[in-house]
């Protein structure tokens, strides 16, 4: 792994049951984690990076965007200017009051706007569409934007976000569909040797598609589009949300899951986590208890999990927490990411980096499956340890020259 969403540090967390700012950072487990400053005879980053948004979506609404995060230094929540200046939010009170306005007039259809990303902050990347977003304070963080809570002022705006972190070792950004897809969106990256790369982009006509995908599975699934009253459709959230909403089964999973932990009472399931050390093995069984218990080289129990909830899977939490350490976070997301794509339980030796033996079970995250299917490069952020064996929609550059989000067309 080179970035890891559910390892994400630095924000606070928000309150009144709205979930936390999350961002793209340097993970410390996985396959590698990104060093805090630039390697020996590369060039450092420049102190503010250009970020150019370009807007092709199609749309004549007025688009907005806000540069929202940390300042990696001082810890502190915030927002940056388009040229780049960060400030600090004021504190907040109980109940939330509204923050400051932080809205940067985005660009015209057909235009691009160039913004200016400062080092040392890791965040979001927000745009809407005709309207600006309501964002909160309270004393001591921050309440984004929920729009599948019934009573969020966001709930009938148009709009998505990217995440990124910038710092000494480079520029992560990395578009998102954790909880939601709404806007489609890609992201690039040139480097200082001018090597450009991209991802995030859609096949053609991709977002109906992608609408019109998870309305015909059968299923919750047509559940998860939101349509405004106008008749447009907004957005579709992930199954984890809806979830949270009533508006999906909770145990949609619990069977195949079941069955899962059933199968490794008789055989082993060996996890080999770390990319750059496929030596390094750990090896998994269930017992009478239902609880699946790894042990090392040596023989030593290092990590164990009783049989997770549906909601434990598609959150990647619960019984599946990932904690931030060198044995079981590492274990947790490569179980997490494999029961998302319906290969545990098939292929003994996680993970597995062969997409196309991905989501071919009945049951499977059907979302994910076709945010993927419908990705030019098949790329997508799906679930937060969708970049287990790198099937994520992430750029990143050591020593940046520039960077672009464009809205693709829809």
């Amino acid at each position: 792994m080179s970035i890891g969403r559910k390892t994400l540090r630095g924000l606070a967390a928000a309150v009144l049951s709205l979930p936390a700012l999350l961002a793209a950072a340097p993970a410390a487990s996985g396959e590698a984690a990104a060093p805090a400053a630039p390697a020996a005879g590369r060039t450092a980053p420049p102190s503010l990076l250009p970020l150019t948004v370009t807007n092709r979506s199609g749309r004549g609404e007025q688009v907005y965007v806000y540069v929202l995060g940390t300042d990696l230094a001082t810890g502190r929540l915030g927002y940056a200017n388009a040229g780049g200046a960060f400030t600090p939010w004021p504190a907040g009170s109980i109940p939330p009051s509204p923050a400051p306005d932080a809205a940067i007039p985005g660009p015209a259809g057909g235009a691009a706007k160039t913004l200016r990303l400062p080092l040392g902050m890791s965040g979001r990347v927000y745009v809407s569409f005709g309207a600006k977003l309501t964002f909160l304070l309270t004393p001591d963080g921050f309440v984004q934007p929920a729009p599948w809570a019934p009573g969020d002022p966001n709930r009938d705006i148009l709009f998505d976000w990217t995440e990124f972190t910038y710092n000494g070792s480079g520029l992560w950004l990395n578009t998102s569909m954790v909880d939601m897809f709404s806007v489609p969106q890609a992201v690039e990256v040139t480097g200082g040797d001018g090597t450009r790369k991209r991802t995030g982009d859609l096949v053609a006509n991709g977002r109906e598609r992608i609408f019109d995908a998870v309305r015909n599975q059968p299923g919750d699934w047509a559940k998860l589009i939101y349509r405004r009253a106008d008749g447009t459709r907004l957005r579709v959230l992930s199954p984890h949300k809806g979830i949270d909403t009533g508006l999906f089964s909770p145990t949609y999973l619990d069977g195949y899951i079941r069955q899962t932990w059933t199968t490794y009472r008789s055989r082993t399931l060996t996890v080999v986590p770390f990319e750059n050390e496929p030596g390094r093995k750990f090896l998994g069984r269930t017992d009478a208890s239902g609880v699946m218990h790894f042990t090392d080289a040596s023989g030593a129990r290092v990590a164990s999990f009783p049989r997770p909830s549906t909601k434990d899977v598609f959150g990647c939490d619960g019984r599946l927490h990932a904690p931030n350490d060198p044995v079981v976070g590492p274990i947790a997301r490569t179980l997490c990411a494999a029961l998302h794509r319906s290969t545990l339980g098939r292929l003994h030796t996680q993970p597995t980096r062969d997409p196309a033996r991905f989501y071919t079970g009945t049951v499977t995250d059907h979302y994910s499956r076709k945010l993927h299917a419908h990705s030019a490069d098949g790329k997508a952020y799906g679930f937060a340890f969708d970049d287990v064996g790198h099937f994520e929609s992430l750029v990143h550059d050591g020593s940046p020259r520039s960077a672009g989000i464009t809205l693709t067309p829809f």
